[in-house]
């Protein structure tokens, strides 16, 4: 045999170990991807029972393209939302979403963002003290002296 082709043949045994990676790579992309449809799916029929019920409500017969318009263009405002409050977090150096990002989101509407901060400081004062209680010393630890 060539040692050239020897060599191609060593490398296509070396590349099989790689596309069984991009294969599972690949699956969990396609997995996460049917979450997502998923998630999107059910957001967008809880909105269209919101918007049927709102209308009920009201004395009125909601059209379902109207109702499907609400459904999309409240998917998109909370996308949207969602990668406004990861910038957020990211650019205050934090991996984690805090309250005071979901209130940044809101700084063009006053209405808005004082729902929000009213929310949240009920939201505090709902939580139990979760502040770390201080060591007492003793007597003896006061009188110590370190040589």
């Amino acid at each position: 045999m060539d040692p050239d082709v020897e060599t191609l043949a060593d490398d296509d045994a070396l590349a099989g170990d790689g596309g069984e990676a991009d294969r599972f790579e690949a699956e969990a992309e396609a997995e996460a991807e049917a979450e997502a449809e998923l998630l999107r799916d059910r957001f967008r029929l809880a909105v269209i029972n919101i918007a049927t019920s709102e209308g009920k409500k009201a004395g009125m017969e909601v059209a379902g393209p109207v109702v499907a318009c609400i459904a999309d263009l409240a998917f998109k405002s909370a996308e949207q939302l969602a990668k406004d409050v990861e910038l957020f977090a990211q650019h205050a150096s934090r991996k984690s979403i805090r309250m005071d990002d979901v209130i940044l989101t809101a700084h063009r509407n006053e209405h808005l963002m004082g729902k929000l901060r009213t929310f949240s400081q009920n939201l505090k004062g709902k939580e139990p003290c979760t502040g770390k209680k201080r060591k007492k010393t003793s007597k003896k630890d006061d009188n110590m002296t370190v040589i």
